[in-house]
């Protein structure tokens, strides 16, 4: 058997697959089908200062090959997760990736410092959050606006930052670079994508949000893009996201420059995919004569 273990901004995880932000809470409910161990790492649910309640249901949708969400961040706060669900994770045998959410720089800069005085193995930063002091913009959209926070969080973060990109940009690669230069650590790419459904009977958007984040196998081919884009322009470790449901769609999503990946939205129609998924990759680096899963990464042969 090939080995699977990826390092990423130092921290070693044993396989390449990451259970991603918002699609798995904080473990519990998927530890009753397998030891969490399973997974090289995992990120948990977007945790903001406070507790959030989130927007008011319908808040999920169902769309050709994937589903729109707009649940707003519901979250139990910092507080509850580092008394409540930090310790049980640190003891699931896993990397513990903390997503941080927040509405203003003083938001994300003091859940940094927060969370850098706990056992968390690595923070990653939600930037696809509105920031309330610039009129709901959202901080991941523009180069200047990731150069901030980045900054601002790399000056109290003692652990290593991985900044989530948003795919609804211009140019992602320069977003990617703007993320480098202020000290990232790495980059995860790609966050959904912004969507809507409307119910034909009633006119009325089917989630109350009006629109949502579009994920699953639908964003897939978009996700592939962006992180050969990245991967190309920055130096940092790349971990790919965005419908990601076999072991093929893992092996593209390296190929295309992935150091690690992350799966998500493929968890609610099939719990056992990350289990699926390294078997097959095991069997696809046998098959090709790779002692490495490393071996993978950026191999693309462009035209």
């Amino acid at each position: 058997m090939a080995d699977l273990s990826v390092k990423i901004a130092g921290v070693t995880f044993k396989n390449p697959i990451i259970a991603a932000s918002g699609t798995i809470g904080f473990g519990r409910e998927y530890s009753e089908f397998y030891p969490l161990s399973v997974f090289g790492g995992i990120s948990c649910k977007g945790t903001t200062l406070l507790e959030r309640p989130g927007n008011p249901p319908p808040r999920i949708a169902e769309t050709p090959m994937g589903m729109l969400n707009a649940v707003g961040l519901q979250n139990p706060g910092v507080e509850h997760f580092m008394q409540e669900d930090l310790p049980w994770l640190l003891q699931q045998d896993t990397v513990a990736i903390a997503n941080v959410a927040g509405s203003s720089l003083e938001d994300y800069c003091r859940m940094a410092e927060i969370l850098s005085d706990t056992d968390i193995d690595m923070i990653e930063l939600n930037i696809s959050c509105p920031n309330v002091k610039e009129g709901g913009v959202q901080f991941g959209t523009s180069c200047e606006s990731v150069a901030a926070v980045t900054k601002a969080v790399r000056k109290v973060c003692r652990k290593p930052l991985m900044i989530k990109l948003s795919p609804n940009v211009a140019d992602i690669a320069a977003i990617a670079q703007a993320a480098e230069s202020e000290g990232a650590d790495a980059v995860s790419l790609i966050n959904t994508l912004t969507g809507m459904r409307i119910d034909i009977r009633t006119r009325r958007p089917i989630i109350t949000n009006n629109t949502g984040g579009l994920s699953g196998p639908a964003v897939f081919p978009v996700a592939v893009r962006m992180v050969w884009q990245v991967k190309k322009a920055v130096k940092i470790p790349v971990v790919g996201l965005g419908g990601i449901s076999t072991w093929q769609d893992a092996v593209e999503m390296m190929i295309a420059g992935a150091d690690a990946i992350q799966i998500g939205t493929v968890l609610f129609t099939d719990p056992y995919a990350p289990i699926k998924i390294a078997e097959g990759l095991n069997r696809y680096l046998d098959e090709n004569g790779m002692t490495s899963v490393t071996e993978l990464t950026h191999t693309i042969q462009a035209y």
